[in-house]
């Protein structure tokens, strides 16, 4: 029997990760018990592989969105809140995109695996150019494996949004509406924002939004400005957790039950009641990843 619709959705969350590892059902529960369901968000092969099978341990109220990390096409630091042992930073080799691995695991994921990602291109530590393009080839290569698995992309864009538009732009010219997804994260400009929306794809704001006006390497992010730029049929809500644990969370572990923080944030900047809110929320994950 289908559990009722859930109230909240973080569509973009960790819970696979190491951090989770002495406590991860309890805080998985704990979302399922307040009407939050999750989507937790692959990175690499072991993340990508742990978020599937989480998904066969609750009969529902919890996805799967499988790929590589733009940071891991190439040698990379990553703290232990992701993978390896606690309490140390593990330095990796650059990782391939494995197609047939995802594809597989996709099939094997009894549609519950319900996107590609998270994938992109971040830019913020300067890469070289020799690592720029390593990063663009296995970005292409997962737009190609949604685009033939029919699935949404989960964008990760960081000082790069507009060369991942150009890429995007090109495929959206062949591929029409099969082209969607989500960009995760989101703290472009209001123009970069648009023109995420005119090819088709949502905006996902996490707890960032409940903080006080931030800073990027381009000046002030106004989210409020976003927010307001983002129609409501195309806004989701998410916690990208273990990090940025919204106000009044701030300095915790963030977790999904949190991102009921951000979507009454959401109704607070758009001036909607949060029931309104809510449903269109729900609503927009539900049409996006068709859970």
């Amino acid at each position: 029997m289908r559990m009722k619709r859930p109230q909240y959705i973080d569509i973009h969350a960790h819970t696979n990760f190491v951090v989770f590892d002495a406590d991860r059902d309890a805080v998985v529960r704990r979302a399922l018990d307040s009407e939050t369901w999750i989507i937790n968000v692959g990175t690499k092969q072991d993340t990508s592989r742990r978020a599937a099978e989480m998904t066969q341990k609750y009969p529902e109220g919890v996805y799967a969105i499988i790929g590589l990390h733009p940071i891991h096409v190439n040698p990379s630091e990553y703290d232990s809140e992701e993978s390896g042992a606690e309490g140390q930073v593990v330095e990796v080799k650059g990782e391939d995109f494995d197609a047939d691995f995802y594809r597989t695991l996709a099939k094997d994921g009894d549609k519950k695996v319900v996107g590609i990602g998270e994938c992109g291109l971040d830019y913020y530590r300067n890469p070289t150019e020799a690592e720029k393009k390593r990063q663009i080839q296995a970005f292409r290569a997962q737009i190609e494996l949604a685009l033939e698995l029919d699935l949404p992309l989960m964008l990760h864009v960081r000082s790069a949004y507009q060369e991942v538009l150009d890429i995007l732009k090109e495929y959206k010219t062949k591929a029409g509406d099969k082209l969607r997804g989500d960009a995760h994260f989101f703290a472009g400009s209001v123009d970069e924002a648009r023109e995420f929306l005119s090819l088709g794809f949502h905006l996902s704001y996490t707890g960032v939004v409940t903080f006080p006006p931030q800073k990027g390497r381009t000046g002030a992010i106004s989210y409020e400005k976003l927010i307001q730029a983002t129609p409501t049929d195309r806004i989701m809500s998410e916690t990208d957790c273990p990090y940025v644990a919204p106000v009044p969370h701030r300095g915790k572990r963030c977790e999904p039950v949190f991102v009921q923080e951000v979507a009454h944030k959401i109704a607070a900047i758009k001036d909607i009641a949060i029931e309104d809110c809510k449903v269109a929320l729900v609503d927009n994950a539900f049409r996006l990843w068709r859970l």
